[in-house]
C-alpha cells in the first residue's frame, strides 16, 4: 500500500456501526423488562370493568365472525402432552427468546440492535398505557364460553389466583405483548439476516399466537391490537438500510449499515 492508494481505499471502506456501550445497554434492557413487569402491576383494579370489557370483546369477535378461540383450544386438548407443551411454551419462551434476540443483535448486528431495542421500548411503553383505560379479563376467566384455564388444569401455570397474584396484572390482556414481542423478533431477524430460510422465523409468532389463544390467555383481538401497535411503531422507526459505494457494488466488499432516523424517508 502506498500514499496514492490509501485515500482511495479509505473512501471505499465500509463504516462499521458502533456497538453501544455494554453497561448502558444492559441497564436499558433491564429497565425495559422492569417497566414491563411493574407497569402491568400498577394497572390493577377495575375488576368489574375488566369483565364487562371481556364480554364486549367476545361479542365483537363473534359479530365480525372471527374464529372461535374454542377451536384452537379443542385441538390442544386432544392430548395432555400437547396442551402441556403449549402451557410450557407460554410460560418459558417469551422472555428468554426476546432476550436472546437482543443479545444476538447486539453482538452480530449492532445497528439492527439499536433499531429493535427502540421499537420494543416504544411498543412496550404504549402497551402499558392501555390497561389503565381498557382493563380486560382474559378469556380463561370469562364464563359461558366453554374455555378452560389450561395452565391451572394441566400445568404449568404462570398465574395464581388473581386476588393473591402480586407479580402480574391478570386484567391486562390487551394488547398481547407475548405476540407483539414474538412478531418483532421474527421481523428483526428477517431484516438482519440474509439466509433464504429466514422467513421461517415467522413460525415463532405463529406458534405464539396459537398458544396464547389455545391456552385461553388472550383473545384474537389482543394479538390484532399488538400487531397494529407494532406496525405503527415500525412506520416511524425504520430499520437500518444498506448503502454501498460504487466500488463496493458487485465486488464482494461489505456494505455499510446506516441507521434510519425516526420519521426519515426510506
Amino acid at each position: 500500500m502506498n500514499a496514492r492508494t490509501e485515500p482511495a481505499e479509505a473512501a471505499t471502506a465500509p463504516a462499521i456501526p458502533a456497538r453501544p456501550p455494554l453497561i448502558r445497554e444492559f441497564l436499558l434492557v433491564a429497565g425495559l423488562f422492569l417497566v414491563y413487569k411493574l407497569g402491568r402491576r400498577l394497572a390493577t383494579g377495575h375488576t368489574g370493568e375488566a369483565f364487562r370489557n371481556a364480554r364486549r370483546v367476545w361479542d365483537l369477535e363473534r359479530a365480525v365472525r372471527l374464529p372461535h378461540e374454542n377451536a384452537v383450544q379443542s385441538a390442544l386438548l386432544h392430548g395432555d402432552t400437547l396442551v402441556h407443551l403449549a402451557n410450557t411454551y407460554y410460560a418459558t419462551v417469551h422472555f428468554p427468546a426476546t432476550l436472546a434476540f437482543l443479545v444476538w443483535l447486539y453482538v452480530r448486528r449492532p445497528a439492527h440492535y439499536v433499531w429493535a431495542r427502540r421499537v420494543l421500548a416504544v411498543v412496550t411503553t404504549a402497551a402499558l398505557v392501555l390497561p389503565f383505560t381498557f382493563p380486560l379479563a382474559p378469556p380463561r376467566m370469562l364464563t359461558g364460553t366453554g374455555l378452560v384455564d389450561t395452565g391451572r388444569v394441566y400445568g404449568p401455570s404462570v398465574y395464581g389466583p388473581p386476588s393473591s397474584d402480586h407479580l402480574s396484572n391478570q386484567f391486562a390482556a390487551m394488547p398481547s405483548l407475548h405476540f407483539g414481542w414474538a412478531l418483532m423478533l421474527a421481523i428483526g431477524l428477517i431484516a438482519a439476516t440474509r439466509s433464504r430460510w429466514r422467513p421461517l422465523w415467522l413460525l415463532h409468532p405463529l406458534i405464539t399466537l396459537l398458544v396464547i389463544v389455545g391456552t385461553a390467555n388472550h383473545y384474537w383481538l389482543d394479538a390484532l391490537v399488538a400487531t397494529a401497535m407494532l406496525g405503527l411503531t415500525l412506520a416511524v422507526i425504520h430499520p437500518p438500510r444498506r448503502t454501498a459505494t460504487t466500488a463496493g457494488r458487485g465486488t464482494g466488499v461489505p456494505v455499510a449499515l446506516e441507521p434510519v432516523p425516526a420519521g426519515a424517508a426510506r
